[in-house]
């Protein structure tokens, strides 16, 4: 048991550094607002309806100018529209696609984030040293295609379900954990926010949280509970859940891990050499506590 405790501390120590490092990070109230309203209630298994707690959408305001002059954003925005939605579906990718990944890797590469993220890996033996091989790393983690649904063709990949969410045979929604897709999708109407969700009423979240937990359907489909990290920059999460996914070699990996305020369960499915999928569950907030 010490042995999980000091492995958490050890990962603690390494994703608070990460979050100070976080300077593409966005500021609420300043750079974007958002607006919770009220509690979302309970789904059953296998509906798709849900009572709506919020009739405004999440994001009143995410200043765009922003978010286009920070290439990693710049460039994470430039990959979401290359998904096809449902599993099962063979995923095409293009030359320009292709091109898409690497240039969004070669970028994320590059800053602070990414960087001390690779040398926690390099000293703990999981990456190699040379970036050229450390980016093929992550190339393969990511955004190599794999098979999530037997019938069909290679049709996933660890990006696409993570940031930008995928349909299981038109019936659920799985990933869409990323707040900027969710802020594009919300903003051309395809997805509509219900509310928060929190165990008890001293777990309510603030508008300055950069951890929620939201309900909320896409296209028709009902998520009962999904998790999100809000205006951290899409390197901040990538190099959080590599770390996480390259520290074990278990099929589900949880660990729980005090970043800034929050207390959080960071979670990271694998599909064999690859992502399968990867979110941050809020436990608590620390202000709240006071």
């Amino acid at each position: 048991m010490s042995r999980s405790q000091k492995a958490d501390q050890d990962l603690t120590k390494v994703l608070n550094e990460l979050w100070h490092l976080d300077k593409n990070r966005l500021r609420p109230g300043t750079d974007y607002r958002i607006s919770l309203q009220g509690k979302a209630g309970y789904v059953a298994q296998g509906s798709n309806f849900a009572r709506d707690q919020a009739k405004a959408p999440l994001f009143i305001y995410v200043n765009e100018e922003k978010l286009k002059s920070i290439k990693t954003y710049e460039y994470f925005i430039s990959l979401l529209d290359n998904y096809e939605m449902s599993t099962g579906v063979s995923e095409t990718v293009t030359s320009e696609e292709l091109k898409e990944n690497k240039l969004f890797i070669d970028a994320i590469v590059e800053t602070d984030v990414m960087k001390c993220a690779h040398q926690y890996l390099i000293k703990k033996g999981k990456s190699p040293s040379d970036p050229a091989q450390f980016k093929r790393q992550l190339y393969d983690m990511w955004f190599r295609l794999y098979h999530r649904d037997r019938s069909g063709g290679e049709d996933s990949c660890g990006f696409e379900h993570v940031f930008v969410g995928e349909a299981k045979h038109g019936q659920e929604i799985m990933g869409l954990h990323n707040w900027v897709q969710f802020y594009l999708q919300e903003k051309h109407g395809h997805v509509d926010y219900k509310g928060y969700k929190a165990r008890d009423n001293k777990d309510t979240p603030d508008e300055d949280d950069h951890v929620l937990n939201l309900q909320f359907s896409w296209k028709g489909l009902v998520k009962p509970v999904g998790s999100s990290f809000i205006g951290v920059s899409p390197e901040f999460e990538v190099a959080l859940f590599t770390i996480i996914f390259l520290m074990s070699t278990e099929k589900m990996t949880s660990v729980v891990v005090k970043v800034d305020e929050y207390v959080l369960e960071l979670v990271v499915c694998r599909h064999g050499r690859s992502i399968g999928t990867s979110y941050p569950k809020l436990l608590s907030s620390n202000n709240r506590d006071l």
